[in-house]
């Protein structure tokens, strides 16, 4: 539609209604509200540089605000001066949260509400799928990636360069070397994995890739011009996904600690802090910074078994315990209008995508259709949060809880299927949620080797739970049995959102994958002209019976083990 044509509309009404963006318009021009012409005046602001910084496998508890045994000073600045967000979920693995960042959608949406995307497995973010950086693309942005992918690499359409990013510089599957650059599937199934755009980058190998990284995002920043064009940078960080590497320097200050994997994970995080303090000066230095929003994340909950902590939440990652789903994050950015707070406001991952959205001068029809919901007013302005429930997830193909049922579901919901969903102040389980204990920071130097089978599981013939996780954020106290009604009710949500999800996209592994057979590098190997196929599933061996029959001989150990090492602690 033709400018001149435009009258009777103020320039921020044609922002809103699409029919302008901010790309469009002349550094000088805004409109003349009595005659509704176009003239020459003050400058129009321009649309703020997103950096948005994801950790991987970072626990609640590792970061120095939480009281943690690990230094952030770097990001405890930060998040002072900005927003803590402490009502703030994400997924238990890395591909969900990573998808729903992307898309804005859940992952029952995507296809991708099962387990993680393998080397191996001819599977991607569905191609049907607008992505953030995309839309970004179309309001004028400068779009860059930097870091950790995993969301599919089978072909060349799944590569970040095809989803919305001008240039991308990482890595592809789900853990390397930090060093090498080397990634495994499986014995025997090992390739080179860090790119260049859609090229194999072969020269970078034996730089720390958080310094890598880190490197990269100062190079974006020197070499762009923050007043011509708005810049949206996305470094998701391999940092602190096991394996447990750092360089000596940063495993020195905390050579006190008994326990080594926790020992190497702290200084893993340290890495990660400096980092970001050398990001924040590059974007002071480069005239980035008083026109920015920065957005600290998590992916997922931390490890205990490699050094993470979630304490004093309950689970762990790959878990929808809160120490699995509730995450790491804050906002800082000269923009906010109420800064140094924490934000109790309910805010889920897939919310950035219309927030950033809007942010950059999108209106809702860009994100018709999503998951999220614009959180900014919360973040910003303290006001109440639009999000009032998350779906966690439904995973029809993880494995079945055998204490569940559709009678135990009273009739609404089949509780064998593992999900999960929060609305209000109430949060409901079904099926197995994974491992819930509640874990404190390792400290033993052993741990957690034979120390892990003394820790407490969650009662094998449950299949129900449901907490009020505002009084109860811990997960202590189950009132699945006290409050019938509201788990009615949740139930009956769970089949609302059922009834939405699309087919789950799980094929088998594909063995022209291999590295081996394509250069020693983890690249796409199917060409973008063969057609999708969708109906096989990758099946994963279920051992269960073998495990059931082993730990029935192992009980009596188990038990004379326990009452023994009880006695020494």
């Amino acid at each position: 539609m033709a400018m001149t044509a435009l009258t009777g509309f103020s320039m921020m009404s044609l922002l809103s209604l699409g029919y302008l963006t901010w790309d469009m318009m002349g550094p000088n021009q805004v409109e003349n509200e009595t005659n509704h012409t176009f003239v020459e005046s003050s400058p129009v602001p321009q649309p703020p540089h997103i950096i948005f910084i994801m950790t991987d496998d970072q626990g609640f508890n590792d970061i120095g605000y939480h009281s943690s045994d690990i230094r952030t000073p770097a990001l405890d600045k930060l998040a002072a001066d900005g927003v803590k967000l402490e009502n703030y979920y994400i997924q238990p693995i890395c591909t969900p949260s990573r998808s729903q960042l992307i898309t804005g959608r859940y992952q029952i949406h995507t296809g991708l509400q099962h387990s993680i995307i393998r080397p191996r497995q001819p599977n991607c973010l569905p191609f049907d799928q607008v992505t953030l950086p995309q839309r970004l693309q179309e309001l004028g942005y400068s779009t860059h990636m930097v870091g950790k992918w995993h969301l599919g690499f089978y072909k060349k359409e799944c590569l970040p360069t095809r989803r919305g990013f001008d240039t991308y510089f990482g890595s592809l599957t789900g853990s390397v070397n930090y060093y090498t650059y080397d990634s495994c599937d499986g014995p025997g199934r090992c390739g080179f994995d860090l790119h260049e755009g859609e090229s194999v980058a072969w020269g970078q190998r034996g730089k720390y890739s958080t310094h890598l990284y880190t490197q990269r995002v100062r190079k974006i920043l020197a070499t762009h011009d923050p007043q011509s064009q708005p810049l949206f940078i996305y470094l998701s960080f391999q940092a602190v996904h096991t394996p447990l590497q750092s360089p000596r320097e940063y495993i020195y200050p905390y050579r006190g600690m008994e326990n080594v994997a926790r020992r190497k994970y702290a200084a893993m995080v340290s890495a990660v802090d400096e980092a970001v303090r050398n990001i924040t000066y590059a974007l002071r230095k480069y005239g980035y910074y008083q026109n920015s929003v920065i957005i600290f994340s998590t992916d997922n909950g931390g490890q205990p078994l490699s050094g993470g902590s979630n304490w004093p939440l309950r689970g762990r990652k790959g878990t929808y315990w809160e120490g699995g789903v509730r995450g790491l994050g804050f906002v800082h950015s000269p923009l906010l209008r109420k800064k140094r707070r924490v934000s109790k406001a309910l805010v889920h991952i897939t919310d950035w995508y219309p927030t950033l959205v809007g942010l950059a001068g999108g209106n809702e029809s860009l994100t018709e259709g999503v998951d999220g919901h614009d959180v900014w007013e919360a973040i910003s302005g303290g006001k109440e949060s639009p999000r009032l429930e998350i779906l966690h997830n439904i995973d029809p193909l993880y494995n079945h809880a055998r204490s569940g049922s559709l009678e135990k579901g009273y009739g609404i919901w089949n509780t064998a299927v593992q999900a999960s969903i929060r609305a209000g102040d109430w949060k409901l389980l079904t099926g197995d949620p994974g491992y819930g204990d509640w874990t404190p920071p390792p400290v033993l130097p052993g741990f957690p080797a034979g120390w892990w089978n003394l820790e407490r599981h969650t009662e094998p013939k449950k299949s129900v739970w449901l907490f009020n996780i505002s009084g109860d954020p811990y997960e202590r106290q189950d009132l699945s049995e006290q409050r019938p009604d509201v788990v009615k009710e949740l139930l009956a949500r769970l089949v609302y959102y059922n009834r939405t999800a699309v087919p789950v996209r799980y094929p088998s592994e594909d063995l022209r994958a291999d590295p081996q057979l394509n250069g020693g590098a983890w690249v796409p190997w199917v060409g973008d002209e063969e057609e999708e196929r969708w109906d096989t599933v990758y099946q994963k061996k279920n051992n269960w019976k073998k495990k059931l029959k082993m730990s029935k001989s192992r009980s009596f150990f188990r038990r004379l083990n326990t009452r023994m090492m009880s006695n020494r602690i």
